[in-house]
């Protein structure tokens, strides 16, 4: 008699469901088997092996049957699973515990405006390096930026502050932004420690009858069209440059860790002082942070751009050390002169905070003239070597970005 394939296939499953009952219930023999409709059979061509899934369509020649069975049952021998060791785990894997989360994995790139910060918070979260990208340039100058691993699925953040050359920065973010768009990321945050472009944020000046650029409303244009889906910013010029985006932005502030080495090194007889009218809500967060401080304010006139003139000082900074707050240094031009001008009112010493440094021009011969006792600093912008000196301190914001990275990824609250 000949069966159709499906026919036997439906008698071995069932034969192999029979086995299973017969080793969960533990019974010696099976009778139910002894009516199939087909038996096992010896071929006399040893070179042809019989197989139901093979040779469904020949003739099988029967010439022994086994009905009904009589020997015991030896229960199916199910290989074990083998389970990967800690040493067969990749990076990733043994980061979350061993288990790959997919959609949720991190990616970390940098620029080239600081590696070294972006390496710093890279370790942060628990990576051992920065994710590999491509950077180089054309012998025109053209930018060029290639991803070297895939990013589809993962949540990407890219580090680059707009700092000098600040054309250049900026047009290798829009391109790092491009490239992992179109890899198919999930998420690009574009994580700018200093934003620059933001003291062009208003038109203020009737002489040219409102006839000059908005660079800080483009510059947000032009990253929201690249297709960033997220920005983080620490220590903005204006607040009002946050509306400028049309995609979710965090600002974030250094105060924290500048507050915590002023605590640890400068005296308790502090006074924070704003080097002009603009900065005044920034010095008075400040003094509170800083154990409810005196607030002295400094009236400043500015002729022109980068050029400043002090007009007069309120507040009493007789006796006191003087902290001067300001969101970055560029020229110090600004700073140098509210510091002379504390000196003259009788500070006994005077300390420049600041979250960026800049340091264009002659800053770095104004900062270190013996006007300041210290000029504290973040590292948004690396220093480089020729641009430091006695009196300047750097203050590591690594694990402040970091803990916002992580906090953005994992949509936490607090």
């Amino acid at each position: 008699m000949r069966h159709s394939r499906s026919e036997v296939f439906g008698y071995c499953c069932f034969a192999y469901c029979c086995q299973l009952v017969v080793q969960k219930k533990g019974l010696r023999q099976i009778h139910t088997l002894s009516t199939l409709p087909f038996s096992t059979t010896r071929r006399t061509k040893p070179s042809r092996v019989w197989a139901p899934f093979l040779h469904m369509d020949q003739d099988v020649e029967r010439k022994e049957l086994i009905s009904p069975l009589k020997s015991t049952y030896s229960p199916v021998n199910i290989p074990e699973l083998e389970v990967p060791t800690v040493s067969d785990l990749s990076t990733e894997e043994r980061q979350y515990g061993g288990l790959s989360f997919g959609s949720h994995k991190i990616r970390i790139y940098s620029g080239s405006s600081n590696t070294e910060l972006a390496n710093e918070v890279a370790k942060y979260l628990g990576k051992s390096e920065l994710s590999p990208i491509m950077r180089k340039r054309f012998s025109d100058g053209e930018i060029y930026v290639r991803l070297e691993e895939s990013v589809r699925g993962c949540s990407v953040f890219l580090l680059q502050s707009t700092c000098y050359p600040a054309n250049d920065h900026l047009m290798e973010l829009l391109l790092m932004i491009d490239a992992c768009r179109r890899a198919h990321a999930s998420q690009v945050t574009a994580v700018i420690p200093y934003y620059g472009y933001a003291r062009a944020d208003r038109l203020v000046d009737p002489d040219t009858k409102r006839r000059e650029a908005l660079a800080s409303k483009l510059v947000a244009n032009m990253i929201c069209e690249a297709g960033a889906n997220r920005v983080i910013v620490m220590d903005i010029h204006s607040p009002q440059t946050c509306g400028f985006f049309d995609i979710p932005l965090d600002h974030i502030f250094a105060s924290p860790c500048l507050v915590e080495y002023l605590l640890q090194n400068c005296p308790s007889d502090m006074v924070v002082v704003a080097p002009d009218v603009g900065g005044v809500a920034r010095a008075r967060a400040f003094a509170k942070q800083l154990h409810d401080a005196p607030l002295a304010i400094i009236d400043k006139r500015r002729e022109q751009h980068n050029v400043a003139k002090v007009l007069n000082l309120i507040g009493d900074v007789k006796g006191r050390t003087a902290i001067l707050v300001d969101d970055m240094i560029d020229t110090a031009g600004t700073i140098t002169e509210a510091a002379k001008s504390l000196r003259e009112n009788g500070a006994k010493t005077v300390f420049a905070v600041a979250t960026h440094a800049v340091f264009s021009g002659a800053a770095v011969e104004r900062l270190s003239s013996g006007v300041f006792e210290q000029v504290i600093v973040t590292n948004t912008i690396q220093v480089p070597k020729e641009k430091r000196f006695p009196q300047l301190r750097i203050v590591n914001v690594a694990s402040l970005l970091g803990e916002t990275i992580w906090r953005v990824h994992e949509d936490s609250l607090y």
